[in-house]
């Protein structure tokens, strides 16, 4: 046996998310179903993060066991060939034994995207968090000062799983502004089930006037959920990047800039 590690891109919309579901069509099982073609063997598939319906991803890392001797290439392309428009292999390589995409990663990044006064846009409704009026950025940032650090995120979680520990570190949280676009970006060792996006709803609570910026230090101590703000819609969601000890895929991740997550061709990138 060995172990293959991949990097994935995917548009989560006609998906119902990464995990597999009977009756439901997810990005795992697209997946599963192509390598199954191409190595002519089953494998289960393990991603470093479990993300929902709707939600994209930019850099997912997973990986898998086969028996097979094809060269990580031939896999990589043999996928390419099978799976929907909307799911790419970027890269395949040998892992070392024992690596989990999983359990390794220190950490994970997000970036949610908001776009401002565009109450209709067909071409970017699953791009993006349509807004028909302004935020208050400058509220949002300083709203989201207190939750850096290691904090008990409970109040930030989603319902719906069984929650043992809420204690989780941000290292990034930012809110930036580029025109009509708003972009929070999360950064952090690990999140909660919704925790994300639950984050993003409580800010624009804040950036609309209806809550105070020092409300949001208050909720994360009470740890009560119904405390926040609303759930983000999941389209506005992009997996940006996974960060591991040592390096995956031979080179550096590519981040992609705001704009290209909104519009096709990604022909520009910078470097996390």
């Amino acid at each position: 046996m060995k172990r293959i590690r991949l990097l994935l891109e995917y548009d989560g919309t006609p998906f119902s998310g990464w995990q597999i579901q009977p009756g439901r069509d997810t990005v795992q099982e697209r997946l599963e179903t192509a390598l199954a073609e191409v190595l002519g063997e089953k494998v289960r598939v393990h991603g470093a993060g479990r993300t929902d319906a709707g939600v994209h991803a930019w850099g997912q890392v997973a990986h898998f066991d086969t028996r097979s001797d094809l060269p990580p290439p031939a896999i990589r392309a043999g996928c390419n060939r099978i799976l929907p428009a909307a799911v790419a292999v970027l890269a395949a390589e040998a892992a070392p034994e024992g690596f989990h995409s999983r359990y390794h990663a220190l950490g994970k990044r997000y970036r949610y995207l908001i776009l401002i006064g565009r109450p209709i846009s067909p071409l970017r409704r699953s791009r993006a968090w349509l807004r028909p009026a302004a935020l208050d950025a400058g509220a949002m940032r300083k709203a989201s000062r207190p939750l850096l650090g290691k904090h008990d995120f409970t109040a930030f979680a989603g319902a719906g799983r069984p929650l043992r520990n809420g204690i989780r570190t941000l290292s990034r949280l930012d809110v930036e502004e580029d025109g009509e676009l708003l972009a929070v970006e999360i950064e952090g060792s690990g999140f909660l089930y919704r925790m994300v996006r639950n984050i993003v709803g409580t800010l624009a609570e804040v950036g609309r006037g209806k809550m105070p910026a020092s409300r949001v230090e208050e909720i994360l101590r009470s740890r009560e959920r119904t405390q926040a703000g609303p759930t983000a819609p999941p389209n506005g969601l992009y997996l940006v990047s996974v960060s591991y000890p040592f390096p995956v895929f031979g080179e550096k991740m590519i981040c992609p800039s705001r704009s290209d997550l909104l519009t096709f061709p990604l022909d520009s990138a910078r470097e996390c």
